[in-house]
């Protein structure tokens, strides 16, 4: 996409109307303050919705935005590394408004009770009907992240999502966690139930042999008239960050040089809009804009960064749209372009927040939603217990979600010291809430969720730490393979983030005591991408929770105390607050 500077500047400005306050409907009824909202005017001849990360996530949910989302170098005070106030400064919204909440954790369980939960499909698919009459032939892309993340997912093989995908009327999809189903069943859905409806791409999964695509690296669809290539790109370290034995015979990555071969070919075709639907994360998609070219957008996930405006890169060929559309089902992207002369003129994004009490259910999509979750409504909704504090997930370092988990391996399993993995999916509760079984799979509903217990040296306690500090803060975003700071129980430690590879760690503890590389630990952890695993016979994290829960005095979840490291470099920064 070519675009002077002049045009540069007004389309900046019309980026950061998205981001714009409610101003007269910020203190208006819900219906009102819906119009202030959702009533966004149609720009162009060509239209993309875009949803992503969303987990699974059937029925609204809480969900509090990071504190503590650190850039590192070049990234550092630069999007999508703001929390906050500083985030709201930069996008022009006003604090205290509805997308201001949407948007960060400020004054989170004040601003929750006030406007209530978000997403929920039945609330979205009003959002994406609405959009769609707007603008008609509009695509809806969806970037993955789609078929984990609930219980009721986990329990139907991910077919919940899949017919609730096909009824919202997904288009495009990519994928990642989708992969932890199994080979054969990714397979299954993508040749079977999304025939001739959904189309799933990605350019970048090859078979292992012979290197052929295992899916369709992209597809070509007129919208008004004009061919428009959308290109797949899933997840490129999920035999990493997952599993390797749920994808063996498939190879991933980021394969720069095949996904420009894509444009060129796709170009070549005659398409006058090129959009990557892309899982990278949105510091990789950043720096892939600017070593690509010939992409108009890049419409991104994984990382779940709301971003109410639009980036813009500069690369060999133009510039190139960088969003990103948070997660689950929180947020929907409406990127709107002008296409003239068989190119890209000018364009218009917005990021809506799905306010569930803004936006009536779908009759249709609430029906089926009832219908889903009617077998398994009873063992959801048992209470486990209440939560006197909030209860969240999201953030490089500890949230008292993981707080929680990492408490109860440590007092179930009688080890030393626990692990959590850093991921970023699970659901937010309030103080006062209870801690519903559904809840609690929220935060540990995967294929692999094995419980573990195992002897580790303090060397290779250290290694562990050092190895997921790495994938988080490494310079280079395309040496950085998913998911948050691993997050830490019973034991101390410090953290540099600016640290070379080996040297972020530092100063681990143990109740006061230096942890000795040489000496073995009992360490309790869950989700071993490990194959053997599987076969062990360790109970789901879940179940060692629920034991925990049930066992605490009067059912009463005390508000969790963080354990989260010692930063030591990096700081001042605009994606810290501590």
């Amino acid at each position: 996409m070519n675009l002077t500077k002049r045009e540069f500047i007004q389309v900046m400005g019309a980026g950061t109307m998205a981001g714009m306050s409610m101003g007269k409907f910020a203190e208006a009824s819900a219906a009102t303050a819906a119009n202030g909202l959702y009533d966004i005017p149609k720009f162009g001849n060509v239209s993309f919705l875009h949803m992503t990360d969303c987990h699974a996530q059937l029925k609204p949910i809480y969900f509090r935005e990071p504190s503590i989302n650190m850039g590192i170098g070049s990234m550092q005070g630069n999007l999508p590394h703001l929390v906050g106030e500083h985030l709201l400064k930069v996008v022009k919204i006003r604090p205290g408004s509805a997308e201001a909440h949407a948007l960060t954790y400020l004054d989170y369980e004040k601003a929750a009770k006030r406007y209530g939960k978000v997403g929920g499909f039945a609330h979205l698919a009003t959002l994406v009907k609405r959009m769609k009459a707007s603008r008609p032939g509009a695509l809806l892309l969806d970037g993955g992240d789609t078929w984990q993340g609930s219980g009721t997912c986990l329990w139907t093989n991910g077919q919940d999502m899949v017919d609730a995908c096909k009824l919202l009327g997904v288009d495009v999809m990519t994928g990642h966690w989708e992969f932890t189903l199994g080979m054969e069943r990714v397979k299954e859905i993508v040749e079977k139930d999304f025939a001739g409806k959904v189309d799933f791409v990605a350019q970048n999964v090859k078979t292992n042999d012979f290197g052929d695509p295992v899916f369709k690296p992209y597809v070509i669809r007129e919208i008004n008239g004009v061919p428009c290539a959308i290109i797949g790109q899933a997840f490129p370290y999920t035999p990493i960050a997952n599993p390797r034995y749920m994808v063996a015979d498939w190879a991933f990555g980021i394969q720069d040089d095949n996904m420009q071969k894509m444009v060129d070919e796709a170009r070549g075709k005659g398409a006058q809009v090129v959009v990557v639907i892309s899982h990278n994360g949105m510091d990789v998609d950043l720096k892939m804009a600017s070593r690509v070219s010939g992409i108009d957008a890049i419409m991104g996930g994984h990382t779940h960064d709301g971003m109410p405006v639009a980036s813009l890169v500069s690369n060999k060929g133009g510039k190139t749209i960088v969003t990103n559309a948070g997660s689950n089902g929180k947020f929907l992207g409406v990127l709107d372009f002008d296409v003239k002369d068989k190119k890209v003129s000018d364009f218009r994004y917005k990021l809506l927040p799905v306010f569930s009490n803004m936006l009536p259910a779908d009759k249709e999509m609430d029906a089926l939603i009832t219908k889903i979750r009617a077998p398994y409504e009873a063992k959801l909704s048992e209470k486990l217990g209440v939560s006197e504090g909030l209860l969240y997930r999201r953030g490089n370092f500890n949230g008292t979600g993981d707080q929680l988990l990492v408490d109860a391996l440590l007092d179930v399993q009688g080890a030393e010291i626990a692990f959590s993995p850093g991921f970023r999916w699970g659901t937010s509760l309030l103080p006062g809430q209870d801690i519903t079984r559904e809840w609690l799979l929220d935060m540990t509903a995967t294929t692999y969720s094995y419980a573990t217990v195992t002897e580790m040296a303090g060397e290779t306690i250290k290694t562990v730490l050092e190895d997921v500090c790495d994938n988080l803060f490494n310079p280079d975003p395309y040496y950085q393979q998913g998911g948050d700071m691993v997050r830490v129980g019973g034991m101390s430690y410090s953290c540099n983030p600016l640290g070379k590879i080996g040297t972020r760690i530092g100063d681990m503890r143990l109740n006061g005591q230096l942890i000795e590389a040489g000496k073995k630990y009992k360490v309790a952890g869950w989700a071993p991408v490990a194959e053997e695993a599987r076969n062990q016979g360790n109970k789901q994290v879940w179940e060692v929770v629920e034991t925990w829960l049930k066992t605490q005095p009067g059912g009463r979840i005390k508000p969790r105390k963080l354990n989260a490291p010692k930063i030591t470099g990096g700081l001042p920064n605009q994606g810290y607050v501590a």
